[in-house]
């Protein structure tokens, strides 16, 4: 079937969101629906737009960046990230340990990008699994998820500027730098802020009378920040989740944050998100063989383990569900596949293994929180 690119656009939106709610009524999170609708409509539309639906789809990314920064305070990411952020270092070296056999038993730029993919965590998948290993997890799980996603992120962009421009190690300590100065800067200017004009900004955010002017503010203070990142050499979605991260409840008022949060949850699941999904689905690329399945099962059961040992809370059945979130890898796996296969960092290969792996992680997490529910998981986290 071959439509101008407003119709690929409703054709990918309405079945994405059918397959999400079938996927929702099952148990499982809406957007693994939305990626196996991308997966199945990927068979029948021809003459796809590229370039127009890459750009929407780019979109997606920057709004679900965005509201992963919503759902934490700068606080809760500090707290959060006491525990994950060495729990993410040790699964990202452990990660690299087992994709060496991979690419001839040496470390170079696909190495490294394929280890951060294999660490990452899903947001989403976190989020669902929350009533199962209990509130109060939830920020570390959640700081572990947006720590992997800007992580691989970050490495990403930093293997391709060296790829690019041929950085030696005074280049790339030098663009580490300035990336570790704009992340300090922003939630430096935005701690002072909180403490000085908290009041004023609450203030001014009563003033707007419409969503659309509300919207618009942070859309402006979105945008800036991800150009900023971009000219740095980051992705632009991390100025979209340090937007979410600062315009937390502290600052604006819950009352404001209520209304911002559901302004970008509208635009942002109901719009680009199951776009997003559904190109992932689209451009998904695998071999299946026996090689990869055991591979998966290797990298699956070796994250679990680590996780589970790293976060143990002297309950069996807690502990795995928790790890089983943290373990979950993600979407942003297929997109950082993509990109690092187009730039050809990653060989169509590891892009292959990099695909099915993020997919089937996915899979097997959400399987995991649905079947812990039907067995009275949530009296475990007592």
């Amino acid at each position: 079937m071959t439509f101008e690119v407003i119709g690929y656009v409703f054709v990918i939106i309405a079945v994405a969101r059918v397959f999400a709610e079938l996927f929702e009524r099952a148990g499982y999170p809406g957007f693994l629906g939305e990626i196996t609708a991308g997966i199945a409509l990927g068979a029948f539309l021809k003459g796809i737009p590229q370039a127009d639906l890459n750009l929407l789809a780019e979109l997606g990314i920057f709004f679900l960046m965005m509201y992963a920064g919503l759902e934490l305070t700068p606080e809760e990411a500090r707290i959060g990230g006491q525990t994950s952020l060495p729990l993410y270092v040790v699964t990202l070296v452990a990660m690299l340990l087992i994709s060496v056999p991979f690419t001839d038993y040496r470390i170079g730029m696909d190495t490294i990008v394929m280890a951060s993919i294999l660490a990452v965590a899903s947001a989403p998948v976190v989020i669902r699994l929350t009533r199962f290993f209990g509130q109060e997890f939830l920020h570390i799980a959640l700081s572990y998820a947006v720590i992997s996603e800007v992580g691989t992120l970050v490495i990403l962009y930093l293997m391709i500027d060296i790829k690019l421009n041929h950085l030696g190690y005074v280049g790339l300590s030098v663009a580490i730098i300035k990336d570790l100065l704009f992340l300090i800067a922003v939630l430096g200017v935005n701690h002072l802020i909180g403490i000085k004009h908290r009041l004023w900004i609450m203030t001014q955010l009563r003033r707007l009378r419409s969503d659309e002017a509300a919207f618009g503010v942070v859309m402006i203070l979105a945008t800036s920040l991800g150009l900023i990142s971009e000219e740095l050499g980051l992705h632009f979605s991390i100025g979209a989740f340090l937007t979410g991260l600062i315009l937390h409840s502290d600052l604006v008022g819950t009352r404001q944050y209520e209304r911002l949060s559901t302004i970008i949850s509208g635009v942002t699941y109901g719009i680009f998100a199951p776009i997003f999904f559904a190109w992932r689905g689209i451009n998904f690329q695998a071999e299946l063989s026996l090689q990869i399945l055991y591979f998966f099962v290797g990298v699956y059961l070796l994250r679990i383990f680590l996780t589970t040992l790293l976060i143990w809370g002297g309950h069996l059945k807690v502990s795995l569900t928790r790890a089983a979130g943290i373990s979950s890898f993600g979407v942003l796996g297929l997109l950082v596949g993509e990109v690092g296969y187009t730039y050809g960092i990653l060989s169509e290969h590891l892009y292959a293994l990099a695909s099915l792996t993020s997919v089937l992680g996915i899979f097997v997490s959400a399987s995991i929180g649905l079947l812990i529910s039907h067995m009275g998981g949530e009296r475990c986290t007592r």
